[in-house]
């Protein structure tokens, strides 16, 4: 069982950034880190993910030069730089880890999920 905790949310105003964390107690060379979110009454949307070996990075085009998703191989962790923050970013962040996806990056592609972290942005 791959086990995943993020930490680094909570309340922030328009503008402001934010640093997402999330650490994964297993990785392999196939693996994809994936960030997610979701805001009360929708779905969960995908928001950026990064490819444990190479470090290709995808993202929503609602985030694309807001949103920096890294990662530290040595550490098993990976990041979300939140920044330019905008109410409709307000959401439950999820880091999720899938294998073999190839350039799927669907919630039903990833297969480990962490419990979520909350951000806030008001206006």
């Amino acid at each position: 069982q791959v086990q995943l905790v993020e930490s680094g949310g909570g309340l922030a105003q328009a503008g402001d950034s934010l640093r997402l964390s999330c650490t994964v107690s297993l990785t392999s060379s196939w693996a994809t880190m994936g960030w997610f979110r979701q805001a009360p009454g929708k779905e969960r949307e995908f928001v950026a993910a990064i490819k444990w070996t190479g470090g290709d990075t995808y993202y929503a085009d609602s985030v694309k030069g807001r949103f920096t998703i890294s990662r530290d191989n040595t550490k098993n962790m990976v990041y979300l730089q939140l920044n330019s923050l905008k109410a409709e970013d307000t959401a439950v962040y999820y880091c999720a880890v899938g294998f073999f996806l190839g350039a799927r990056m669907t919630s039903g592609a990833f297969d480990y999920w962490g419990q979520g972290t909350q951000v806030t942005v008001s206006s």
